[in-house]
């Protein structure tokens, strides 16, 4: 803790700003991630032995270690040279255009308990326009939170509880979100485990009515009870997180959300009559659903929606004769649909002048990098090459993109 307190004296900020000055200079100081503003250990090196003729040699270790995790927080937070990191919070820790859309949830005026707080990601958002008491039992994550509240001008809004989240009177929150750590020490914890568990983590709905949790995106639909809704949130076409919503706040069963957009699918409304997709062979164009939608089980919903078909009822391809259109998915238009059959497939994708390809496998096994190393193509095209199942029967498809 001490030595994270340096960090914040003058010293250590004026030590920070020389290392962000330098990399944005082009100068490059880091451990060698490839990441922009980072070079070799070897200049890594020299720049720490010149810092030491100025700096106190354990300040500068962590000023260097400092810069390195900003530089890769980069990719999750519009400010994060100026906030701080440790490597398992910074892992943890929310995006930021996830941590804002999850926030939005709660109702103006709430004061939220933002429990496992971790170095506050989520706690930032929330403070925006809530008052905000978070809670975790790292001390250090808990100071990190703190300054870095200080940092982007919310701790005003922020009350620190340093405890077992389990320990934590609850009386003064209108709502409560909760990060359990999936990871306890340097070991992850098993895939659908975490600390606190989800057990512990739904009670709190019987203390405090509005409550979300944030889950890893493999978190099974049956895992939620009855009245919850449990919303996949993907970045792009990376999933991100699962957070379940409960009743107080859930407005659906299940939800895909795409961001930065802000796009949702939901299923339709109980007693819709949905009519059942069709399972045809595949047509002009194919889709390749969002992730957040495949999760969220809305493939047909999907299908409904676009008039769209299955090309098999357990695969999440959809296809229709007409060019598809929309932020859920993936176009792509086939020039060439078979059977699939390894030892003709070179000579098609040559009679199709393909030269590269992307190969997608989905419910069709195979050794993708064996197969690309087999093709020796030469062509002068590039093409996604689908290995899938049509019917049940395996089935090749080579596309190209249609965006």
């Amino acid at each position: 803790m001490a030595r994270f307190e340096a960090l914040l004296t003058s010293s250590g900020s004026e030590l920070l700003d020389r290392l962000a000055s330098e990399a944005g200079a082009g100068g490059g100081i880091g451990g060698g991630g490839g990441a922009r503003g980072t070079a070799g250990p070897r200049q890594a090196l020299r720049l720490g032995t010149r810092l030491r003729v100025d700096y106190p040699t354990d300040l500068v270790v962590d000023a260097l270690g400092q810069h390195e995790l900003r530089t890769a927080a980069g990719a999750k937070f519009s400010r994060a040279m100026e906030m701080f990191f440790t490597r398992a919070g910074l892992e943890q820790a929310s995006p930021q255009v996830v941590a804002e859309h999850t926030a939005s949830r709660y109702a103006a005026g709430d004061t939220v308990a933002d429990l496992c707080c971790g170095i506050g990601g989520d706690m930032l958002a929330l403070a925006g326009h809530h008052r905000v008491i978070a809670v975790d039992v790292d001390p250090l994550h808990l100071r990190v939170a703190r300054a870095n509240a200080d940092v982007l001008g919310v701790g005003g809004s922020v009350t620190t509880v340093l405890s077992d989240v389990r320990d934590v009177d609850l009386a003064g929150a209108d709502a409560v979100f909760v990060d359990p750590a999936r990871r306890a020490g340097q070991r992850r914890l098993r895939t659908g485990d975490s600390e606190p568990p989800l057990a512990w983590c739904l009670e709190l709905a019987g203390r405090v009515a509005k409550v979300g949790i944030k889950a890893a995106p493999g978190l099974p639909r049956e895992a939620v009870p009855a009245g919850w809704e449990l919303e996949f949130i993907a970045v792009g076409r990376d999933l991100k997180e699962a957070v379940a919503w409960s009743p107080a706040l859930a407005t659906t069963g299940t939800r895909a959300t795409l961001l930065p957009g802000g796009h949702t699918l939901t299923p339709a409304p109980a007693g819709y009559g949905a009519p059942a997709v069709p399972v045809r062979a595949p047509g002009e164009y194919l889709l390749d659903p969002n992730p957040a939608v495949t999760r969220a089980g809305l493939v047909a919903e999907l299908a409904r929606e676009l008039g769209a078909w299955k090309i098999d009822e357990r695969i999440a391809f959809l296809s229709a004769d007409a060019p598809i259109r929309t932020p859920f998915g993936r176009p792509l238009r086939v020039i060439d649909s078979a059977p699939w059959n390894q030892k003709q497939l070179p000579a098609r994708l040559r009679a199709l002048d393909i030269g590269s390809v992307d190969i997608r496998r989905r419910g069709l096994a195979g050794d993708v990098d064996e197969l690309r190393k087999r093709l020796k193509l030469s062509g002068t095209r590039r093409a996604t090459l689908v290995m899938t199942r049509v019917d049940n029967r395996p089935w090749g498809l080579t596309c190209l993109t249609d965006e």
